[in-house]
């Protein structure tokens, strides 16, 4: 117990003095996740709205394929893309292995089906008013577009929220392609792992506690978000 006590307090001084270490693992963990749930973002959402307002080819195929991948198992992830970017790999040549390059991809093809999904279906969720409305007025499709996404903007968040929520705890993907690099692809969730294997408790602990605190300030902004969501009322078209 004593020795428990003892890591909570060192783990606290560690934060309170802003050690140097602490600082550059938080500053690459943000780096890394960040980077992910833009690229999901950026390629989710527009994906999830195309669904969702238009009837393509095979949209039930790709939504089923879309919501299996939001339970993908992080190893796996990690393990695929081991094969591809090693030497040995079809993507050798790009020399991502090892790399925060790398670990960016895997977090992202874990937060891209979370975000397109929730995105399609805030987006199909939208009063069908909404549309008919933007019509009416002369709306050009993209307007139109526009429109139903602007209404669909608090459920868009939540699962863009969502998202950061599963990457920045993520650590079986990123170690595998990552190497849990010292001062290069170590993130805080493997210099846990890694510094609880070496009985270093006190950067463990206070690694921790900082984890636990983004996910404390993710779910806080989430809840926010979905009663600011169910407490709007206000139609707004495109200006």
């Amino acid at each position: 117990m004593d020795t428990i006590f003892q890591g909570f307090i060192s783990a606290f001084k560690l934060i309170l003095a802003l050690n140097p270490e602490l600082l550059k693992i938080i500053w690459l963990s943000i780096q890394v996740s960040g980077g992910a749930l833009l690229l999901a973002i950026l390629l989710g959402l527009p994906l999830g709205a195309l669904m969702a307002l238009r009837r393509l080819p095979l949209r039930g195929l790709i939504l089923n394929l879309i919501n299996t991948g939001m339970g993908l198992p992080p190893v796996v992830v990690g393990l695929v893309l081991y094969l591809l970017l090693s030497r040995s790999g079809p993507l050798g040549f790009l020399s991502l292995l090892y790399t925060p390059g790398a670990m960016i991809i895997a977090q992202f093809i874990l937060a891209f089906p979370i975000v397109t999904s929730l995105s399609h279906t805030a987006i199909v969720n939208v009063n069908p008013i909404i549309r008919q409305a933007a019509r009416v007025l002369g709306a050009n499709p993209l307007q139109e577009a526009l429109t139903v996404i602007r209404e669909a903007r608090y459920g868009i968040i939540t699962g863009s929220i969502a998202g950061l929520g599963r990457v920045t705890a993520e650590v079986g993907s990123v170690i595998i392609v990552g190497g849990n690099i010292a001062g290069y692809t170590r993130v805080i969730t493997t210099t846990i792992a890694l510094e609880t294997d070496k009985g270093n408790f006190d950067l463990a602990i206070a690694l921790g506690i900082i984890l636990l605190t983004i996910s404390l300030l993710i779910n806080v902004a989430l809840r926010a978000i979905q009663r600011l969501g169910r407490t709007s009322s206000g139609v707004i078209l495109w200006d």
